[in-house]
């Protein structure tokens, strides 16, 4: 497992979360970077990215409330996830690489890294 995620958990609605995604820094520095989630019997969609160059997509969904970074000093990628909503309880993945990249029109070296996901349940 290259890229570790944490930060997931069991919030109210109209609660905030913030989800980490560290990775290698030989796989940090040259990929573009990606949130994604899925929820049970959907399939699994982009919520978010980020290229090397800091450009960002947001899926329809989060702009508002969500905000994707990363801090190169830390090799992480983070999502501040505010005013969350019971819609977006799923599993959350990141992503390194081509998944997340042909997402936003970003060109990126053939390879292609997953994390093994973090749980948010947004619930009263």
């Amino acid at each position: 497992v290259q890229l570790v995620e944490s930060g997931g958990g069991l919030v109210q609605p109209g609660g905030s979360l913030r989800l980490s995604c560290a990775a290698p820094r030989s796989i940090f520095m040259v990929n573009t970077m990606g949130w994604y989630r899925q929820a049970p019997g959907k399939q699994r969609e982009l919520v978010a990215g980020i290229s090397i160059r800091g450009n960002t997509k947001y899926a329809a969904s989060v702009m508002g409330r969500f905000t994707i970074s990363r801090d190169n000093a830390k090799n992480t990628v983070y999502l501040q996830m505010n005013s969350l909503k019971p819609e977006d309880t799923a599993d959350y993945y990141c992503n390194a690489g081509t998944t997340t990249a042909r997402a936003m029109g970003v060109f990126q070296p053939p390879n292609d890294y997953w994390g093994q996901g973090t749980q948010v349940t947004v619930s009263s």
